[in-house]
This record gives structure tokens, sequence and C-alpha cells, in this order.
């Protein structure tokens, strides 16, 4: 599947960052990691921080998946609201998840400073704010609950958005002190190289073709011929799940980005807010550590690549137009525009777990507009399962729930 088009923005700006070879001769791990973008190197830090012989496959350059086309905000947020999750799956379910993601985003700080990560990691605050009127009652409800559960949470009335923000068209919002932002694609390869020096083995150009499971381990077949025995399959593959499992369980749809030109001193004021709001398909805004605005969202279901590229031109232009409804006094001229393919869940949630159809396997499926932070969260859950343990998260990430 093609995942993005055209370039992204960060894939232009940082290029090639490492290169790796594909897998030509037999091998043999404890973990096979397939999928080489942000969750299968997250997967793969814990797993060597966890001790284990990992060996991890992409079939394209590393990161030039859906990681490239990622608007990389790192939000304790989930696509649907916590009120709207604690109907669905329970409060204190509703909760956990909420709460995991936000200590996902702290997990990510963590391993940034460990790495010595130039990714561009920033805090940022995050405001959620109403598109229409009348979503600010039910907004209200949802500050009441993330104020119950425990988040460092603001009500904004309309005026106090502007007269701070200079936010137009903001009928009251959420302002959360938990967010991040940063450059994904860097921090993949960053993550790589890292875990490299500690025993990772990387290839990319080296796809999976066949698994044939035995009582104990897997042997897997490559498209270079080689072969690869595993006692754990980790499938970090994203969207691309939706050809390995049958049952449907994920909608995909393409969402589109602009980056502006360079304007540090007008965009400064925004380096630290991570900016979206309630409409359908919602907006999301944030700056770039290179003095850029960042717009996503007039997102379409996903039909045909082709048709999903040929909208680029006008997405670009109502981005443009919504940026100019929200900030009437900046300019924004873009400078990239580019779509890519992601997916969304009937809950939010992102698909974390064994699936009955994949002997010694797991998959880390951080659906959503917060797939990092899902994966994040994955690190955890995969380090409780390989040790045989059983993680909370488990019934309310899993499959055929």
């Amino acid at each position: 599947m093609k995942l993005k088009s055209s370039l992204p923005f960060w894939l232009i700006k940082n290029g090639l960052i490492n290169s790796y070879n594909s897998l030509q001769e037999d091998a043999s791990c404890e973990v096979l990691i397939v999928g080489g973008g942000i969750t299968g190197s997250l997967i793969a830090h814990q797993c060597i921080k966890d001790g284990y012989d990992t060996l991890l496959i992409d079939k394209r350059k590393i990161g030039f998946g859906s990681t490239s086309a990622t608007t990389s905000l790192l939000q304790y947020e989930i696509d649907v609201p916590l009120v709207e999750l604690s109907a669905r799956i329970g409060k204190q379910a509703a909760q956990a998840c909420y709460l995991a993601c936000s200590k996902s985003i702290d997990t990510v700080h963590a391993i940034a400073k460990e790495v010595k990560s130039k990714a561009g990691f920033k805090r940022k605050k995050s405001l959620y704010f109403a598109a229409y009127k009348k979503d600010v009652k039910y907004l209200k409800k949802e500050y009441h609950a993330r104020k119950e559960a425990g988040f460092a949470v603001d009500w904004m009335q309309e005026e106090e958005i502007r007269q701070r923000f200079d936010i137009h068209k903001a009928y009251g919002g959420i302002l959360s002190t938990q967010g991040a932002s940063m450059d994904a694609y860097m921090f993949t390869h960053e993550l790589h190289h890292f875990n490299s020096k500690k025993g990772l083995r990387v290839y990319n150009n080296t796809e999976l073709l066949t698994v044939l499971d035995r009582k104990d381990y897997s042997e897997v077949t490559l498209g270079t011929g080689a072969k690869i025995r595993t006692k754990k399959i980790i499938y970090c593959v994203g969207y691309e799940s939706t050809a390995m499992i049958k049952e449907e369980f994920v909608n995909l749809i393409s969402t589109y980005a602009s980056v502006s030109e360079i304007n540090p001193t007008a965009y400064k004021p925004y380096d630290e807010l991570l900016i979206w709001n309630t409409a359908t398909p919602y907006l999301y805004l944030r700056t770039t550590d290179d003095g850029r605005f960042l717009i996503g969202g007039e997102d379409e279901p996903f039909r045909d690549p082709n048709e999903r590229d040929a909208l680029i031109a006008r997405k670009q232009r109502k981005l443009k137009s919504q940026f100019f409804k929200h900030f009437p006094d900046l300019d924004f001229y873009p400078d990239m525009t580019w779509a890519g393919t992601f997916g969304e869940t009937k809950d939010g949630l992102p698909y974390i777990g064994e699936h009955s159809g994949f002997k010694n396997s797991y998959f880390v499926l951080g659906f959503g507009g917060n797939g990092i932070t899902f994966s994040a969260v994955g690190m955890d859950m995969v380090s409780f399962w390989l040790k045989n343990q059983k993680h909370p998260l488990s019934e309310p990430f899993g499959f055929g729930r």
C-alpha cells in the first residue's frame, strides 16, 4: 500500500539519515520486529532494554512509510473523548487508557534524553477548542471528566482564548498542560542507531513473505530468499495490517497536512502550544522547530492512492482557508503539502495484543491521531507479555473487543 504522497516535510527536511542493508542470509533471533517506523523503533528499544536478541525488518527504507508523513503531535487525548469512551468501556477503563497515554509522553521524553535526541522533542500545552458554539456544552462535560480523572486542565472562555492566543472563532476550550511535539522520522532513525550499537540488527528493503509456525518458534521466509527463525514476531505494520487480518477492525482514511514557509518571529507565540478542535474531521496545528506552522485535517475515506493524491492541491487551499479563519492576523504561505493514509477505530483505541490467526505473535498497531503515544504504551505491554505477565490494558486494546 502506498501510505503517503507527495514527499512529506520531514523526509525532505532530513533526507536519508541512515541506510541499512537488506537481509540476504538466514538468521535467528528471539524477537523479530516487522516494521521499522516509529512504532517498530520504540518496541525494538524496549526489547533491547529487556535483553532480548532482536532483529528488525522493513520492506521499505527505514521511516519511509507513515512515519515520514505523521505530524508528530504527542497527546494524551484520544480521538474519542473521555466522556464518550467512559460510556463505551466504563469510566475506570477509559481513565486508565487516557492516563496511560499521558504517561507515555513522559516515557518518550525520557528516551529522547537517553539517546541524546536532536529530533526536537518539546513539551507543549494542548488547546482543544470548540469549533462551533453548539459544542461548548459537550466540551465542558469533557473538561469536568478530565478534571475528575486527575488531569491538569483549565477551562478557557472564547474571549480568554482570543486575548491569550489570538485564536479566532474558538468558542471555548480545554487547556491541558500535558503534550509535546517532535520529529518522529528523525527520532526513529536515532533509536535504530542507538540500539544497533547495543545489538539490534536492522534491515530494510526486506519483505516478509510467509510464516511457518511451529510449537515453540516460527520460520519466516523473506523476499530476498533468506529465512529467519524466531521465538516471537511483533508486527508493527500499522495500516498495512488490514491486508493481513481478515475481519474489518479499522477504517482507513486519508488525511492532509500543509507546512508553511519559515516565519519564526510571527509564529513564536505558538511554539509552546498544540491546537486542535471539535470539528468532524478535526483540525490540528503545531509549529516546527525551524519556525513553520503546520496544519492538518480535511480527512477523507481512503479509496485509492491516486484519488487521494489528486485532492492535494484542493486540500491545501482548504487548509489554508481554515488557518486564516482562526488566525486572520497571520500569514501562511504553503511550502509543502502531503497526504497520508491513517486509520480510525470504533472506540479511538489502538489494537495491541495477540490475534488468534497468528501464532507466537503480537501486534502493536497505534491507530488514530495519537499513534506515537499508543506505540509508547505498547512498549510496556510487550515487555509484560514477553515475560508471560498480564497487562491491565490487554482487554481494552485487544482484538475482538
